[in-house]
């Protein structure tokens, strides 16, 4: 008997089905209505020298059902029982919408929610499959997999697989390394297994936040796409496989060490959650999907994202309560509403070499402790912050002299030692405990409004009691989060990791922002924040003005391309602005005040990029959700190699309704190139919102890493 299930929400379907006992997703991508489908139409061929019977993907892909790609499940029992048959054993599914029983045909079903319960009774296994598809149409899908047999099973592998369509011909992904994250990489689909491993006991630098497939040629604004990203904080795999049949699938799991994690019976694993998106409308759709379903969680950030000025690029180690007190002041008279204060100030912290561990105020520096700089910015009108690194530990420290066993490693010698430190071994109940405490007090004794949470190192050998523990640290660190929330619910947290190593929403289930980069090199940063932002929304993203000459390039920029790159994340300043003349602290002043009147706009709209004709260049913007309003940034990277810049189109308006445009700060004097802006420039001009989108407006010829920013409103 024909059976399927099929989930619809926001013009995307997912159709499974389950007729034979196998469970296969025949259908991921637009909506497909409600017709029902003829799956007897939809079976293969079975071509020369092949098996008897057709071959396609399961929902766990398995070489006990002809599978010759990656397999979905694998492990063993000490070698045996290494190849699962998994059948279909049940079905749970929930309805979304509020059709009669009678208007559903029988044998498919509209839904929003399925779990698949599927068992292989004579190897001792049983795996539940959960699908959600939510209202703004991002997947969410998850496994559980039970040892129901009688001796420990170890798994090696247990992935979630999505297939795409024949049409989905190019592959994307992001790369990178520290002060250079989220760079794109594109390619060609063709037969074999393009997979990115990320084993960095964290996400890494140079992980990919999603990986997709997509039609020819696809952009931001352009093409279908399929995209999946993987929530999880740990070692972890990404791969686009096209067999030699032609299925094309995405897949991402847990990355496992041998070992890792052995079920005994009874016990069970759950995979992290599996965000998919699909969008017919280019890479922006996918973005439209992850900031639908970000901003309704319960966690998201309420309250106007507020301005930060962070110490480090200020002061570094050097800790002074006068030298400190005087920049709050300059802060607070330029607009910030937060002061976080940086590394340095706890126990023997006078360089990055020792202390991590120890965290006590140090009296040597603070010897009324931090009292007297909290008071001083509260009373400035400011919320007070702290840096915080308390998974790593220094050797030279009294942590790691008193409990020596505390430090994260393979057992029976030591890791390589990066910038001077280890990882705590947090899988030890009482480095827990400790750690947990510690800030504990520090949120209790303090008026501490947000805790900037560091984690500076990758760690490819993370170990407990012997046996890899990457899986069981990771899992001991969002315990550690939780519990911090759970005790200081209105306590911001920042996910910072040596910069964007860890960014993704497992780590954004527990916080409220992540430091997408530990560079603040605007033109670095205007590509790193505009992948970040594929997946994670503006307000959630760390973005800084920081000090003319960047300390990670060496690079100079004007003060109104650092300010007009911050603007499009959650803005901040991360220089010693005491030393900023005054002119610097007007233009600085001036873009905060257009932060906080654009903010809800920013943090709230939908972002457009624009497929931008000339790669010297890029643009993109965020507009409301009711149109009736816009900002869009425009940003020179390079020389271009035309003499007039193509016109500039400003997608996602009403094509019906008339705006005015506008420049929304001042150009640096430095930034145009002769007689280079265009007579609209200087009152602004109305168009309509189809002019706008299709014939756009000229550009004025501004100089390599200049930018300027358009206010658009509705007439």
């Amino acid at each position: 008997m024909t059976q399927q299930h099929h989930l619809r929400a926001a013009g995307t379907s997912i159709l499974i089905d389950t007729s034979d006992g196998d469970c296969r997703i025949l259908h991921w991508g637009s909506d497909l209505g409600d017709e029902t489908i003829d799956t007897a139409a939809l079976v293969n061929a079975v071509p020369n020298s092949m098996f008897d019977q057709p071959v396609v993907a399961s929902v766990i892909p398995q070489a006990a059902r002809g599978w010759r790609g990656r397999p979905g499940l694998s492990g063993s029992r000490a070698g045996r029982g290494f190849s699962a048959l998994l059948v279909l054993d049940g079905a749970d599914q929930s309805s979304a919408d509020q059709k009669s029983a009678d208007q559903k045909s029988a044998d498919q079903v509209g839904s929003s929610a399925l779990t698949l319960h599927m068992i292989d009774a004579g190897g001792g296994l049983a795996v539940d499959v959960e699908y959600e598809l939510d209202a703004g149409g991002l997947l969410l899908t998850r496994a559980r997999l039970t040892n129901t047999g009688d001796d420990p099973y170890e798994l090696e592998n247990l992935s979630l697989t999505l297939p795409v369509p024949a049409r989905a011909s190019e592959g994307l992904d992001l790369t990178g390394r520290w002060a250079k994250e989220k760079q794109p990489q594109r390619h060609t689909i063709q037969q074999g297994t393009w997979l990115r491993s990320a084993r960095h006991g964290r996400t890494g630098h140079d992980s990919t936040l999603v990986i997709a497939a997509g039609t020819q040629g696809f952009d931001f604004g352009t093409g279908e796409v399929w995209a999946v990203h993987l929530g999880w904080s740990g070692n972890h795999e990404s791969m686009i496989e096209q067999l030699p049949d032609g299925e094309t699938v995405l897949a991402v799991g847990e990355l496992l060490a041998p070992g890792e994690v052995v079920l005994q019976p009874g016990d069970q694993y759950e995979t992290p959650t599996v965000y998919a998106a699909y969008s017919p409308a280019g890479l922006d759709g996918i973005s439209d999907q992850f900031y639908r379903w970000m901003r309704a969680r319960p966690s998201h950030p309420k309250r106007p994202r507020p301005v930060v000025l962070n110490t480090w690029e200020a002061v570094y180690f050097r800790h002074d309560l006068d030298t400190l007190t005087s920049l709050a002041d300059t802060a607070a008279a330029l607009g910030v509403e937060r002061f976080v204060l940086d590394d340095g100030w706890f126990l023997g912290r006078r360089s990055d070499n020792a202390g991590l561990g120890d965290w006590f105020v140090d009296p040597d520096v603070w010897p009324n402790g931090l009292t007297p700089l909290i008071d001083h910015v509260r009373g400035a009108g400011m919320e007070f912050g702290l840096w915080v690194e308390p998974e790593m530990v220094n050797l030279d420290s009294r942590l790691a002299r008193e409990h020596p066993d505390w430090v994260s490693g393979p057992g029976g010698r030591s890791s390589l030692e990066w910038r001077r430190q280890h990882v705590l071994d947090l899988v030890n109940e009482d480095a827990w405990n400790y750690i947990f405490n510690r800030l504990d007090a520090l949120l209790s004794e303090n008026d501490i409004a947000y805790l900037k949470w560091d984690q500076n190192r990758d760690q490819v050998e993370l170990g407990h009691a012997g046996r890899a523990s990457t899986h069981a640290q990771t899992a001991a660190v969002y315990r550690l989060f939780d519990a911090v929330r759970a005790a200081h619910p209105n306590v911001e947290i920042e996910s910072c990791s040596s910069g964007g190593a860890r960014v993704d929403l497992g780590i954004l289930a527990r916080t409220d922002r992540v430091w997408a980069s530990d560079t603040n090199d605007a033109l670095e940063r205007q590509t790193i924040q505009r992948w970040t932002e594929l997946v994670v929304p503006p307000e959630l993203v760390g973005a800084h003005v920081g000090p003319g000459h960047s300390h990670t390039t060496g690079r100079t920029h004007d003060l109104s391309f650092r300010a007009i790159t911050a603007l499009f994340g959650h803005f901040g300043i991360e220089w010693d602005v005491r030393e900023a003349s005054e002119s610097e602290r007007g233009e600085l002043a001036s873009a905060i005040a257009f932060y906080k009147q654009h903010r809800t706009l920013l943090h709230g709209g939908r972002m457009v990029r624009v497929d931008y004709p000339d790669a010297a260049a890029q643009a993109h913007g965020v507009v409301s959700q009711d149109r009736s309003e816009a900002v869009f940034s425009y940003a020179t990277l390079a020389a271009s190699r035309f003499e007039i810049p193509p016109r500039l189109r400003l997608p996602g308006l009403d094509d019906a309704r008339l705006y005015r445009v506008s420049l929304g700060l001042p150009l640096a004097a430095s930034a145009t190139l002769g007689y280079g802006q265009p007579p609209w420039l200087a009152s602004g001009t109305v168009a309509s919102g189809r002019v706008l989108g299709e014939l756009g407006l000229p550009m004025p010829l501004l100089r390599p890493e200049q930018a300027l920013v358009l206010t658009v409103t509705a007439q």
